[in-house]
């Protein structure tokens, strides 16, 4: 089976796990947004409503007493826009209980800053809408929550000197502990791949791990994709990307995968598609070689791409299309700051009157 079909399935058991764990009311909600939402979307969606519900059912008098399961539409007639604001300022910080393979129950700290804040309210809100509009509820306190202000960060990215630092320590190898060297003779080639693949395409990295060895073709020079939301995508690599890429095939050729991923490009040590989490991890290893003071993740790899891909064309719908966002407002808010910079910079360029 297809790599993104069988992460789609996984998902979709996950969130009828977490939904066995909602009000049985929230079945119907999530099965009228199951045509307009991915379901990514949904499971997170769901656990957000958990924690939501659990947090009614702790904090809120009217709850303390009832079955989070039993939770009827009417019930939610009881929440106001105090509680839903009480409860994003909950999730600020706000420990949870998680038990481990072996039975043992460990406290987890959380944090949410205003973005993971206002994806709970998002799921609040849609959930108060479905009721309110089939009329199951009279009032929707949902939309009486001011969404919390996001702060735009400045983009974090590699410039030239530092991401040539950050090739040769994948090359090289040098400054890794003597663990690390241990592996860094089986992993260079694959891990050199990837990384230029990520700097080279601005792909990200669930897109990376998911291509398989028949989505490449060095022909065109292209590589098909499923970007965010599904959508399949042909993205194109210049020459060093195939440098890079026809000598990790050449290696690849020689490993037998497990059974279940002889399709996948990228493999781990185990012979089984490369994992996101494992990507994260590789690039972080080099990037704290290479620029010790920047946190580098595969995303600001991407945003590597999109800086240097906008400086040399100044074209933002080019930028849009080649990251795949969806709506050109997303491009534009990311590179806001540099796309002010160059309307300052066409200001300077026409003078009304010529020096005397």
């Amino acid at each position: 089976m297809d790599y993104n079909k069988e992460l789609e399935i996984e998902f979709i058991n996950r969130l009828k796990d977490v939904i066995k764990e909602l009000p049985s009311i929230c079945e119907d909600f999530f099965i009228s947004i199951g045509q307009t939402t991915s379901v990514k979307t949904r499971l997170g969606y769901a656990y957000d409503l958990r924690l939501f519900f659990d947090f009614l059912g702790e904090n809120v008098k009217a709850f303390r007493d009832k079955n989070i399961l039993d939770i009827e539409a009417k019930d939610l007639e009881k929440i106001t826009y105090k509680e839903i604001d009480r409860f994003l300022d909950y999730v600020s910080y706000h420990e949870t209980e998680s038990t481990t393979k072996l039975g043992k129950t460990t406290s987890v700290s959380r944090i949410n800053n205003e973005n993971g804040k206002a994806r709970k309210l998002s799921a609040i809100r849609r959930m108060f809408h479905y009721f309110y509009k089939v009329g199951e509820i009279q009032s929707n306190p949902a939309e009486l929550v001011e969404t919390p202000k996001i702060h735009q960060k400045n983009i974090i990215y590699l410039d030239k000197e530092e991401v040539e630092m950050l090739l040769d320590a994948v090359e090289t190898g040098t400054k890794l502990t003597k663990s690390q060297q241990a592996y860094h003779n089986y992993t260079k080639t694959r891990d050199f791949a990837i990384i230029c693949l990520l700097l080279g395409t601005g792909m990200r990295v669930s897109e990376c791990v998911g291509i398989n060895i028949e989505d490449v073709d060095f022909y065109t020079k292209g590589i098909k994709i499923l970007r965010k939301g599904g959508n399949e995508s042909i993205v194109y690599f210049g020459d060093e990307v195939y440098d890079a890429l026809s000598k990790y095939f050449d290696e690849r050729e020689e490993i037998e995968a497990c059974e279940g991923h002889e399709d996948a490009l990228f493999l781990s040590m185990q012979r089984k598609r490369i994992s996101t989490r494992t990507v994260q991890n590789l690039v972080k290893k080099y990037a704290k070689i290479a620029t010790p003071l920047k946190n580098i993740s595969p995303h600001k790899l991407r945003s590597t791409y999109g800086t240097a891909l906008y400086e040399k064309t100044e074209d933002i719908y080019l930028v849009a299309d080649a990251l795949g966002h969806a709506d050109i407002n997303t491009t534009k808010k990311h590179y806001a700051k540099m796309h002010e910079q160059r309307r300052k910079q066409a200001a300077l360029v026409t003078k009304l009157r010529e020096d005397k």
